[in-house]
């Protein structure tokens, strides 16, 4: 299962998917901008294959840096922004604005730029921004979602940094981390156009009954200052390509799966819903299927927090997956974020088996007490089950892998 998971993250690894996507160098300068988890990788990858002069900025999460040595990289706090986060990205925008017609501006773009370049929109504050953001990742909503609250909010994402490189050609390189792969949503989509409006985002918030600061509610009313629409000349200089994506590492990871003797099927690289509910699904499944199969997914699941433990997604799709496997002989799982961090915690993710709860059970542990208590993260560690990797430096979002050995059955 380990190796599976190391295959879907290879896939995805900078040094492997940026090269081949990189343009020729212009006949003026090239800037380097860009931000995520895997943009100090990124950034890395292109200053080892350019033939030419190139500096700039990017920022990633705290842990997350590389040593590159032209361009510049900042570490930053995610998933709720902070003060360094803000000022790379006012740098962000001072270094592509003033560029000409014969410059270019390259922005490598991953899974967690929407909180690592937050810089908010006049007249909200960065306290406002941190306040929404943490309720909002606590909610249950989709990553959509929240990134559309986020781009309605800020001075740079929704295609205000495509805005503010012209007239210089803009190439963004982006490593997508969420279901359906859309650009507007990869990192709040700061070089693209934004179909969504500042009604959609305070629909958002009533959806999820969040009540924000006052700041929020007017800037959000007012629909002042919107996001460049589909169609906006504003970036007609500016191109999207996508280098990796979840697909990608399912596929990976399916092949080996293929190598080694097993049928692989993937459920989809676009799984969404509550964690707990799309592991009772894929539990049914493994239980309609012969072994031996590797059933894989990615996507983004979420969770609803209602207890006061220490979770990450994949933790608690793993515990409820066990739970609805009642220890089925022949079926083990991973479930692992492929950035290495699940949620706010130091594992990428977790495995089970068919012994897990009866592990638990001899050492006390209660899987559904910590269930109910958003606790996973306590479950496997007591049972020492995690997978710990360490940042990774690149983001595919979630991989999943059920294994099934022999005849399974309903």
């Amino acid at each position: 299962m380990r190796s599976l998971f190391h295959a879907a993250v290879a896939r995805a690894l900078p040094a492997r998917c940026v090269p081949p996507y990189l343009p020729a160098p212009p006949r003026g300068r090239t800037i380097v901008v860009g931000a995520g988890k895997a943009a100090a990788a990124m950034a890395k990858a292109v200053e080892d294959n350019w033939p030419g002069p190139i500096g700039g900025l990017v920022v990633t999460r705290y842990g997350h840096g590389v040593p590159c040595r032209r361009i510049e990289v900042v570490e930053a706090a995610h998933p709720v922004p902070d003060r360094r986060g803000q000022a790379a990205a006012l740098r962000i925008l001072d270094l592509v604005r003033g560029m000409g017609a014969d410059d270019r501006v390259l922005c490598l773009i991953s899974g967690g730029a929407s909180a690592l370049l937050s810089l908010p929109a006049p007249g909200v504050t960065l306290a406002d921004k941190q306040e929404i953001g943490a309720r909002m990742l606590k909610s249950g909503a989709t990553i959509a979602e929240i990134n559309c609250v986020r781009k309605h909010l800020s001075g740079i994402k929704g295609g205000r940094l495509g805005v503010a490189a012209r007239p210089a050609s803009l190439l963004t390189l982006a490593i997508s981390d969420v279901p359906g792969d859309d650009p507007s949503v990869i990192a709040s989509g700061p070089t693209v156009a934004d179909p969504s409006s500042s009604a959609d985002a305070l629909a958002v918030l009533e959806k999820y009954d969040i009540n924000p600061p006052a700041a929020i509610v007017e800037r959000l009313r007012s629909c002042a200052d919107e996001t460049p629409k589909p169609g906006d000349q504003r970036l007609s200089h500016a191109r999207f390509t996508l280098v990796a994506t979840p697909a990608n590492a399912l596929e990976a990871a399916a092949a080996l799966a293929r190598a080694r003797g097993y049928r692989a099927v993937v459920l989809g690289d676009a799984v969404e819903g509550e964690a707990r509910v799309v592991a009772r699904e894929h539990a049914e499944i493994a239980l309609r299927t012969d072994g031996p199969s590797v059933l894989v997914s990615g996507g983004e699941t979420w969770v609803r927090v209602r207890g006061g433990g220490r979770g990450g997604r994949n933790a608690e799709y793993l515990l409820a997956l066990a739970l609805a496997l009642e220890g089925r002989a022949g079926v083990h799982a991973i479930a692992c974020d492929t950035d290495g961090i699940d949620g706010t915690e130091a594992n990428a993710g977790c495995v089970i088996g068919p012994e897990t709860l009866a592990r638990a059970r001899r050492l006390g542990v209660d899987a559904d007490a910590h269930l109910d208590d958003n606790d996973a993260f306590g479950f496997f560690a007591a049972l020492d089950d995690l997978v710990v990797t360490g940042p990774t430096r690149t983001n595919v979002n979630d991989f999943r892998a059920i294994v099934v050995e022999g005849v399974s059955g309903a």
